[in-house]
């Protein structure tokens, strides 16, 4: 069953969100080529707490860490370890935090070094993907009209859409109704409704979309063994339209980016 949310209730989502996408800008400093997941992995959860919060997935279901890290291969639920990044990896970063009892949970694909030309427009298209998705999370729309968005746009770039991970619901526990697949039909799947806050988050594979995972429990690479992109935001339906909780600006301003499609989501959506 779908918990839609107040407006006050979105507002502390927005909190724990915003700690995420604080994190995550923190960490876009520290990620380069020579530097541990694990080491990267001690400087969020100690980040976290210092603003307040708890590592939303330390402990959940037994997961070791605060982070998901993973890199190239891997899709998501990499668990964070001593080998050092090189120069030419990708790295998918899942953070959450919980405070005042709703938990905020997003995710950036991060370049190490210089990254393939190839491999660049993978992380373009996937996190186009996501504003795309993002945009059918409106009144009237279902499930389906997000999923189709997303699918449509990256297999119309020949890449592998997962089908066995999904975007969800997300509040006082990290999943919740609905499931937010990245593939889907227009017009199927649960209708949104106001004050659904949901976890959208495109997992799209260079190659394939079969997917395996480790003998760790949790690590999930591709099949082929080519990259993968993983890009996620929190969005509240507000007024019948979407409206972000979580933000890539804090990493935009660390690494120096000047400009993107959130950037252009905001322009468009609220003004």
């Amino acid at each position: 069953m779908v918990k839609t949310k107040t407006s006050e209730e979105i507002e502390l989502m927005r909190e724990s969100a915003l700690i995420v996408s604080k994190t995550l800008g923190m960490l876009a400093g520290e990620i380069k080529p020579g530097i541990t997941s694990l080491h990267l992995d001690k400087l969020a959860e100690e980040f976290i707490r210092d603003h307040g919060a708890e590592p939303g997935f330390l402990g959940m279901y037994d997961f070791p860490n605060t982070l998901n890290m993973s890199p190239n291969a891997q899709v998501v639920h990499g668990i964070p370890n001593n080998e050092p990044l090189r120069d030419g990896d990708i790295i998918s970063v899942d953070c959450g935090a919980l405070k005042n009892e709703f938990y905020g949970d997003h995710a950036y694909t991060f370049e190490v070094g210089e990254v393939a030309v190839e491999t660049k427009k993978l992380l373009q298209v996937t996190k186009e993907s996501l504003y795309i998705g993002i945009r059918e999370f409106r009144m009237g729309n279902r499930v389906g009209d997000v999923g189709f968005a997303i699918q449509n746009y990256c297999e119309s770039h020949g890449y592998g859409v997962v089908r066995e991970l999904v975007g969800h619901g997300l509040g006082k526990k990290l999943h919740e109704s609905p499931e937010m697949p990245n593939y889907g039909k227009r017009g199927r799947g649960k209708k949104f409704v106001e004050g659904m806050v949901v976890a959208i988050e495109p997992m799209i594979n260079m190659g394939t979309r079969r997917i395996k995972q480790l003998n760790d429990g949790w690590t999930i690479l591709t099949a082929d063994g080519k990259p993968s992109a993983h890009f996620e935001h929190n969005v509240a339906l507000v007024n019948g339209k979407p409206e972000l909780l979580s933000t890539y600006q804090y990493i935009y301003d660390a690494l120096g980016i000047q400009s993107d499609e959130e950037a252009e989501f905001r322009r468009h959506e609220f003004h």
